[in-house]
């Protein structure tokens, strides 16, 4: 069983390719429900864990988080909210999360104004033509950490 396999099984997805929409609409609703990018941020700041957030949002390398981390930054409430197999998803957020920070984050700074994240999101999923210029290829990336098929 595949990667993407586990995350439609746990996400309760009809298996294929609804798992790579159904994990991206769980960031969303995981920087949603916490106030926005910076809310998350602020929560994992206030987890012990803000050198970690704060390389997603930097230029440089991001520094990684192990699914017990990520756990423990969340929170009970949080990952109550995620369901049944919220702890089976710890694993792939916490591959998705920080380049999913990192794409919304590209100058180093947390975008202003109540960016609108679904369409930010949208456009790093389409952004496999534009990714040339450095920019991140999260569709591609996507496909690599889902077992692309």
């Amino acid at each position: 069983m595949g990667l993407l396999d586990a995350v439609a099984g746990a996400i309760g997805g009809a298996g294929g390719g609804g798992g790579q929409g159904d994990l991206m609409q769980l960031v969303m609703k995981l920087v949603q429900d916490n106030g926005g990018l910076e809310g998350l941020v602020s929560k994992f700041q206030q987890g012990g864990l803000g050198d970690v957030v704060q390389s997603w949002i930097s230029t440089g390398p991001n520094l990684p988080i192990s699914p017990e981390q990520l756990g423990q930054a969340l929170g009970p409430d949080t990952l109550s909210q995620l369901g049944a197999g919220g702890q089976d998803l710890l694993g792939p957020l916490s591959q998705l999360l920080p380049q999913v920070v990192d794409g919304l984050t590209p100058g180093g700074q947390l975008p202003t104004g109540g960016a609108d994240l679904g369409a930010v999101l949208g456009g790093l999923l389409g952004s496999a033509g534009g990714a040339g210029a450095g920019g991140p290829n999260l569709g591609g990336l996507l496909g690599g950490l889902l077992g692309k098929r």
